[in-house]
């Protein structure tokens, strides 16, 4: 069971990988690339304390950097506790793939921590900002999307890797989202 689940991940990976090509390559490595997105953050954070009191904001990035550490620590107990090889360092498969990424990356790839954490900030974003901002989840979740995919594209991580991230990554957000309610309330500060 487990033998032919990794079988089909791979084969997926493989057909989703060599979709890409050298036209593609530079978006997707811009995509992947976390420190592009500090902007895109900035605005995020800018919108959450437009919407917030003072302490409530200061509380929000408070649970923010805890959720990001949370998912941080807890996707690479993952990694080095199943120690699941990426496919670009993987034999029988970095040899078929499209590698876009110079150096690989660490060893182990699952689950995908860029995938988690992505999830994590649109679930918790899209859930605090929801009352104001009715279709911010969606587009958060589309985002995200397309962070995993882009991991996918640039040979660093199998379908599974990303999926497991997602999964994750979304009850990081809403159990964080719930702690910061839960802090709103029992400190009133609305």
């Amino acid at each position: 069971m487990i033998e032919q689940l990794v079988q089909l991940d791979t084969e997926l990976f493989l057909y989703l990988n060599n979709l890409g090509s050298t036209t593609w390559d530079a978006f997707w490595m811009f995509y992947t690339t976390k420190f592009y997105w500090i902007p895109f953050y900035a605005v995020l954070l800018y919108i959450i304390f437009k919407q917030h009191t003072p302490k409530m904001f200061l509380v929000i990035l408070l649970v923010i950097v805890l959720m990001v550490t949370f998912t941080d620590q807890v996707t690479n107990l993952f990694k080095h506790g199943f120690e699941r090889l990426r496919p670009c360092h993987q034999e029988g498969v970095k040899e078929v793939m499209r590698i876009v990424k110079k150096g690989c990356g660490g060893q182990y790839g699952y689950f995908s921590g860029h995938a988690s954490n992505s999830m994590a900030v649109a679930v918790f974003a899209g859930l605090l900002l929801r009352h104001k901002y009715k279709n911010l989840i969606f587009m958060m979740l589309f985002w995200s999307a397309l962070m995993g995919y882009s991991r996918i594209y640039i040979g660093v991580h199998y379908p599974l890797d990303v999926l497991c991230g997602f999964i994750f990554g979304a009850l990081s957000g809403f159990m964080f989202y719930k702690l910061s309610q839960y802090l709103k309330h029992k400190y009133k500060l609305y």
